[in-house]
């Protein structure tokens, strides 16, 4: 039987999307994902959904919602990806394990010399190679 995983943030229109979808890329035979915000933004950010489009992941029918809507899900799994979400996160029903791996905002993360795309893209490859760890311990503990 998959775990089920529900991933975090506040706007749920960017991080936790994009961590959404490459998790479900990455192991979608061992999860079930979701996503949600505290506060959702009502819409997934376009620079979210192409830097996915970038590396082969459609995150396009994704829709920002509302961790309310989870409240009532048992949930193996529950990670926050920002801070905010972090310290409101609640706790749900058969909630077995809860981690906080922060990421910056893509949209207010752009350094010098870098476009906003540019953040999009360097944060969807930290999301990837935090989760891919993830998924990587997760294999490994299932095949001893």
């Amino acid at each position: 039987m998959k775990q089920k995983i529900l991933i975090l943030c506040t706007g749920n229109s960017c991080r936790s999307h994009m961590a959404e979808g490459l998790l479900r890329s990455m192991a979608g035979d061992l999860f079930e994902v979701y996503s949600a915000g505290s506060r959702p933004a009502g819409y997934v950010h376009p620079n979210a959904i192409a830097a996915l489009a970038e590396i082969g992941i459609d995150i396009s029918h994704h829709e920002s919602k509302h961790l309310e809507r989870f409240l009532t899900e048992k949930m193996d799994v529950v990670i926050t990806v920002c801070g905010k979400a972090d310290q409101i996160c609640p706790t749900f029903p058969g909630q077995l394990q809860r981690y906080h791996w922060g990421f910056e905002d893509p949209p207010h993360a752009v350094r010098a010399g870098e476009s906003e795309m540019d953040a999009f893209r360097r944060i969807r490859d930290e999301i990837q190679l935090v989760f891919g760890a993830y998924v990587s311990g997760y294999r490994q503990a299932l095949a001893l």
